[in-house]
């Protein structure tokens, strides 16, 4: 490792290019026998650190396969790469990081970690990212036989559909469907139990480690309990998993509320088997007093413990898959959003049930909210003419008390002197 700030002409010349984006002159730069990709600049700080902060991607994958250290910590405040990642929002970058080896657990000067960091500064996407990170290769172990097994726990070909079921951010239980039935390797109850035993086995090693992950043992156990019914209704039915994502999109008659999702996913915490981690403590603390139907919903509760993000303000989620982002309105109500048309397609069999009930609530709302706007803009304009009114007779007053002024201090004529 370089001194901080004892930097060779090409390597000054590598951070000025760091800053432009140039990829092939950092390239042509790092093919230099006399640039070491690790320098430091007088901060401390690597030019993997510099590229992270400044939201260049492509430098950051170039420096990495030049051998860029992603844990290096030499920064004067103790900032990692991936802290960096955080701060810049790049979620790409935060991916490449976690990916490269870059340990969550670090902490800098002030005692933050880089989840910690991003959430300081409102990343809260790099925040999930990090606090769902699960590396493919913790899940490989289990692609091979340990100790007197004859087979291994889990067949290699299912590691791949597996690991992207447990990198996904997006907890809602019939996304998790979707990610099943989109891959025909996991569409057999034998594999999906395979899938669910790993899931426990790792969920008891996160408890059981000397340093405790409530969160990810939380989330392996949810997958779990996701994949177990899954495979139950694969062995109990025909229609693959058309039954089950019906049953979990099903809304009662009153408001469409899916009462099924809820119930299915208070089960899945109360069937967490460490009583008494604090995690689970919290959510039934969270969720037991509030009645189905009511805020916040079991789902959103899950959702901020697990990945972060708080509940979902301030975005729009599907109303059928749950996934962050959706643009798509039912056209007749326009209360509820989708992806696509293939989520709006799936939920349309219980949505119609309540859809001109909540077209009527959302014109009642419009309604309401034009008339008080309207009687705002009335008693605005009352008040503004009561204003004038009253800066009109100001005036009038003034003018005659300055008349009046004037006529008293009229000067004296020479008759009325004499006089």
């Amino acid at each position: 490792m370089s001194v901080k700030g004892d930097l060779s002409s090409s390597e000054k010349q590598l951070f000025n290019v760091i800053s432009t984006g140039n990829v092939q002159e950092a390239s042509r730069l790092l093919g230099c026998k006399d640039v070491r990709v690790n320098c430091l600049d007088e901060y401390g700080m690597t030019p993997l650190m510099h590229a992270a902060y400044k939201g260049k991607t492509d430098m950051c994958k170039l420096l990495l396969q030049h051998g860029a250290d992603v844990n290096c910590n030499e920064h004067e405040h103790g900032y990692t790469a991936l802290m960096f990642a955080g701060l810049s929002g790049k979620t790409e970058i935060t991916w490449l990081m976690l990916d490269a080896g870059a340990e969550t657990d670090v902490v800098n000067s002030v005692g933050r970690t880089a989840a910690q960091m991003a959430a300081f500064v409102g990343q809260h996407d790099c925040v999930t990212v990090i606090n769902n990170y699960f590396s493919r290769a913790r899940l490989d172990y289990y692609t091979k036989p340990q100790g007197l097994e004859k087979e291994p726990k889990l067949p290699p070909k299912l590691a791949g559909p597996l690991h992207k079921i447990i990198m996904g951010t997006n907890l809602n239980p019939v996304k998790m469907v979707m990610l099943v039935e989109e891959n025909p390797l996991l569409l057999e109850a034998e594999a999906l139990d395979k899938c669910r035993r790993v899931m426990e086995l790792i969920c008891e090693k996160c408890i059981k480690q000397q340093e405790m992950n409530e969160v990810l043992a939380m989330k392996m156990h949810y997958i779990s309990c996701v994949l177990g019914k899954c495979a139950s209704f694969l062995k109990d039915r025909d229609d693959k998993l058309d039954g089950l994502t019906k049953s979990l999109l099903k809304g009662r008659d009153s408001d469409g509320f899916p009462v099924y999702q809820e119930k299915f996913i208070r089960e899945c915490i109360r069937k967490f088997p460490y009583c008494d981690v604090t995690l689970l403590q919290q959510l039934v603390r969270s969720i037991a007093p509030v009645e189905i139907g009511n805020d916040p919903t079991a789902l959103s509760v899950l959702t901020q413990a697990i990945t972060g993000q708080v509940g979902f303000i301030d975005a729009e989620f599907c109303t059928s898959c749950g996934e962050k982002g959706a643009q798509k309105r039912c056209s007749a109500c326009k209360m509820v959003v989708y992806c696509d048309k293939a989520c709006q397609k799936l939920h349309w069999f219980t949505h119609k049930k309540v859809c001109k009930k909540l077209q009527e609530q959302r014109e009642k709302q419009e309604a309401e909210a034009a008339k008080l706007r309207m009687q705002q803009s009335n008693e605005e304009d009352k008040e503004a003419n009561e204003a004038a009114d009253a800066t009109q007779k100001l005036k009038l007053e003034t003018n005659s008390n300055g008349n009046s002024a004037a006529e008293t201090a009229k000067p004296v004529s020479s008759e009325d002197a004499d006089n």
